[in-house]
């Protein structure tokens, strides 16, 4: 399954009734640490359908990250039933992005 864009527009569609757990990446393109994690994220929307791996740039979408609290990124937040159930700050390696998402 393809990564997914999020923004203030979609959301609510993309997200909140999403029938499956949701990693959202936080992130922005000028970010070293974010252009190190988008690899790996990109590889877990290719190898899993069980959950949606969506991204989120910062400076295109700055309030739907200040909603979450984001203050540094990469910032990785997991959403199932439309709450938070995990999250995380800085390049996490493929094994614990797994286990922040309950696969294997």
């Amino acid at each position: 399954m393809a990564v997914v864009k999020v923004t203030k527009d979609n959301f609510e569609s993309e997200v909140l009734n999403s029938d499956k757990t949701v990693l959202i990446d936080f992130w922005a393109s000028w970010c070293g640490p974010c252009r190190m994690l988008s690899p790996i994220i990109d590889s877990l929307a290719e190898e899993t359908d069980e959950v949606k791996i969506c991204k989120v740039n910062v400076d295109e979408e700055n309030d739907l990250a200040g909603s979450f609290g984001v203050m540094s990124i990469p910032t990785l937040i997991v959403i199932k039933d439309k709450k938070i159930i995990n999250q995380s700050v800085g390049v996490q390696q493929k094994a614990a992005i797994k286990q922040m998402l309950g696969i294997k």
